[in-house]
């Protein structure tokens, strides 16, 4: 399991796929509102004059020297759901991360988000 204390510490590293391939750079972790464990990071991808933040699970992640390498293909995550570098993860759009990946959503009990941004 990837501490997030220790997840932290790699923001801007790369991010690659089971294969190694670059994906992008790390720019922010959502925790599990209910365990407070990581649960997705947002990566930069794409251009750079068309930045954007991709999500991607971090089940089944490992750290590396210099880099967070996620247990899923680059193929795959390029066309995961994404927003603005400068845009907020609203909570209608959540579901949408976990069903991209074929993962369980469960918000709280009263409607409450799955995920925060640490």
């Amino acid at each position: 399991m990837i501490e997030i204390a220790d997840i932290r510490e790699w923001r801007t590293h790369d991010v690659v796929d089971p294969e190694g391939k670059k994906i992008g750079t790390l720019e922010a972790v959502y925790v599990d509102t209910r365990s407070d464990e990581p649960a997705v990071a947002t990566v930069v991808t794409g251009l750079p004059t068309r930045h954007r933040l991709v999500f991607i699970p971090l089940l089944g992640a490992v750290v590396g020297p210099n880099y967070l390498k996620v247990a899923y293909p680059k193929s795959l995550v390029k066309d995961a759901p994404s927003m603005g570098t400068d845009d907020v993860l609203p909570a209608e759009d959540e579901e949408a991360i976990f069903v991209y990946y074929d993962l369980t959503y469960k918000p709280g009990l009263g409607g409450e988000r799955q995920l925060a941004r640490r």
